[in-house]
């Protein structure tokens, strides 16, 4: 009466294939992110009135002008 039929290696049902798939996705699209941002920005300055000091980037309101 207790027939349970093998479905064989889990590797070959669907379910587990499309519950990895988002996670895997999202790891692809940050590795691409992480890529693109130092491939194309690693050398700009900060320009839009930040100070860097160390690892802490502070914004500095510039100071009126005086005619």
């Amino acid at each position: 009466m207790d027939e349970s039929k093998d479905s064989g290696p889990w590797w070959r049902e669907p379910w587990p294939w499309l519950l990895m798939a988002g996670p895997a996705l999202a790891i692809v699209g940050c590795v691409i992110t992480i890529v693109l941002a130092f491939q194309n920005f690693s050398n700009q300055g900060i320009t839009d009135g930040g100070v860097k000091q160390g690892l802490v980037v502070s914004k500095v309101e510039p100071a009126p002008e005086q005619r």
